[in-house]
């Protein structure tokens, strides 16, 4: 169970994740969707899945927005309206900015009984007028002693500019996080070099481990290629000159995906570091949905071939 293994600290935790559709279409066209993710996720051998709350992250970035944005449904909502069926632990993302203190402590007072794992999330950039800070928002969850496990974001690309991601971790350990899902990872290099220093600084300061779940996304096109870099996602040169001239781009980033979660399994699996994976389609275009769901079996292979349980440092 997701829940014994993020107690635990274990490796092996395989994830997919879901954006909820749009805020204003149908009913009707909302319960289509959801029967068609339904089916499509039923009967895969995962842990659980995500559900996102969208944010307008045009703050962060001045360069145009590949795809417009259209606001979603709220992803505790969408879980209980529409995926009651789905029998499958839910980590609802939930975006702390928009509310306030009084507004937050509500929401968790009246979906922590029904909400078994949750993960925090700021605003995208200092820029974005704020109502409550993500420190301020980990205070009110733990005053609340809520029964939310909580899990925090991690991004590698910060720790390549600021190069203190891992120290990030550890004060997110200490407001009450359990487990860390990484923004998509195509840069090997960011994603190891953090671990290395959260691996390390463990070591030095008698720490433990936490699960770190790196999020994997095909990209069948430049146009996703594009849309995710925008979103801050590191693509090296080298790679997207590879993407680009690539007869077949879809096929490409998968064996690109493939390979770094093998790398990444490999890395973390001779430090006892506990790994999962978290996969995901950041587009609608059903040849990129689909190719998610094959990443995702061919992740649970590969993951099955390692050590399912990474032991304790001590």
């Amino acid at each position: 169970m997701l829940e014994d293994k993020i107690k635990n600290r274990t490796s092996g935790i395989l994830l997919y994740g879901l954006t909820p559709p749009k805020l204003h279409a149908d009913t009707s066209k909302i319960r289509a969707i959801a029967s068609k993710q339904m089916e499509r996720i039923n009967g895969l051998e995962i842990d659980g899945m995500v559900l996102y709350d969208i944010q307008d992250e045009s703050s962060r970035n001045d360069a145009p927005r590949p795809f417009p944005f259209m606001e979603t449904l709220s992803p505790e909502v969408y879980s209980a309206n529409y995926l009651k069926d789905l029998n499958l632990p839910k980590i609802i993302y939930k975006s702390v900015g928009k509310y306030s203190k009084e507004q937050l402590q509500d929401w968790i007072n009246q979906n922590s009984k029904d909400i078994d794992f949750s993960v925090f999330v700021g605003t995208p950039s200092n820029k974005q007028k704020s109502s409550l800070s993500l420190n301020e928002a980990y205070a009110i969850n733990l005053k609340a002693n809520s029964s939310m496990t909580l899990g925090g974001v991690t991004i590698p690309e910060r720790h390549y500019k600021k190069n203190d991601e891992h120290k990030r971790l550890f004060s997110k350990i200490d407001k009450g996080c359990h487990f860390f899902i990484s923004q998509c990872v195509y840069n090997i290099n960011n994603s190891k070099n953090f671990l290395s220093d959260y691996y390390y600084n463990s070591i030095n300061n008698n720490r433990e481990l936490l699960p770190i779940i790196f999020t994997l996304t095909p990209c069948g096109s430049i146009k996703t290629m594009e849309f995710m870099e925008w979103l801050g996602i590191d693509i090296p040169k080298w790679l997207k000159n590879d993407l680009k001239h690539s007869e077949d781009i879809l096929a490409k980033s998968i064996d690109v995906c493939k390979s770094i979660a093998h790398e990444l399994l490999d890395f973390c699996t001779g430090k006892n570091i506990p790994i999962g994976f978290n996969v995901e389609s950041v587009s609608i275009r059903k040849a990129e949905i689909d190719a998610s769901i094959e990443l995702l079996k061919d992740i649970k292979a590969m993951m099955n071939k390692y050590e399912t349980s990474a032991a304790p440092l001590r």
